[in-house]
């Protein structure tokens, strides 16, 4: 299986699914990770991207990432970015990579550049043109979605939840990683509250720790012989 995340900056394919991708690449998947931005550099110093890219290359090799791209948008500026544009490039990404499945932000974070790729990658995975996604989930990222808008259509409400007790441990040694991008506590960003989340959503469905996702689409294969 070919497993492609997509992350709106640098920390978010952590939090919101760190133990899956590592759990991905221990049963043998690849697991790739687009990120979409680059600071501008009137918020973000040139040697403080640098220095989160290190942090990110070292989180990602805790989590056995095959290999990681970027698109360097500028963040947090995506509302600048047409959509068609932003789709292009992602679905330029997705051809190459072929991937079964798809992690995605999710639509109610209240990050602008979150709802950008949400958008922008829902367009690219359309199931036209003989599209080989199988499996489309959206993921929650602490400090963004449960920060967005309360409403019936942007509320994350997950009805999948993957098993990562095995894996929390190096979801938070990967997070640990990204020390410019850790806050401390009481801040959803820190290290306690992410194992936190992880056991809420682990005894949501009698399991020690979990990621939970949004099912955005699954198309099952003809298994016939």
């Amino acid at each position: 299986m070919k497993v492609l995340v997509v992350a709106p900056h640098p920390d978010d394919e952590v939090l919101g699914c760190g133990g899956t991708m590592a759990r991905h690449s221990v049963q043998g998947d690849r697991v790739y990770v687009l990120v979409v931005t680059r600071g501008i550099p009137e918020i973000f110093p040139p040697e403080e991207i640098e220095r989160t890219r290190q942090e990110l290359r070292r989180a990602h090799k805790m989590l056995g990432v095959t290999d990681t791209l970027f698109l360097d948008y500028p963040a947090p500026k995506l509302d600048t970015v047409p959509e068609y544009k932003l789709a292009e490039a992602i679905s330029e990404v997705i051809h190459v990579l072929q991937p079964d499945i798809l992690y995605i932000p999710h639509r109610g974070d209240i990050h602008v550049d979150h709802k950008a790729v949400y958008n922008a990658a829902m367009v690219a995975s359309r199931p036209v043109d003989d599209m080989f996604i199988q499996r489309i989930l959206c993921y929650e990222t602490l400090s963004e979605t449960e920060w967005g808008a309360l409403s019936e259509s942007s509320a994350f409400v997950p009805n999948v939840f993957i098993d990562i007790t095995r894996f929390l441990n190096k979801k938070l040694e990967a997070m640990a990683s990204y020390r410019s991008q850790l806050k401390n506590e009481p801040h959803p960003r820190s290290l306690r509250s992410i194992k936190a989340l992880a056991y809420l959503r682990g005894g949501t469905v009698g399991v020690h720790a979990a990621e939970a996702f949004v099912l955005v689409r699954e198309i099952l294969p003809d298994s016939a012989p």
